[in-house]
């Protein structure tokens, strides 16, 4: 399962990131392999909106699409 098929109120840990840039820029967001990040909301065709230690991110679906993600 991808963090894009998240639902909201979902809390899962992020299980990998399958391309190296798409690493490099949820690293930016502090978001790794490892991480339990908390679906606070979902853009109908935008964003998947993340909550980790109290920091709100939005990831893009095309990001989304490439992190694989454990309940």
């Amino acid at each position: 399962m991808t963090l894009d098929m998240v639902s909201k109120g979902q809390e899962v840990v992020i299980k990998s990131i399958k391309s190296k840039n798409a690493r490099i820029y949820a690293l930016r967001f502090g978001i790794n392999e490892g991480s339990r990040v908390k679906c606070i909301a979902k853009i109908n065709n935008g964003p998947v909106i993340l909550r980790k230690n109290h920091q709100e991110v939005a990831i893009g679906r095309e990001l989304a699409k490439q992190i694989e993600i454990e309940q």
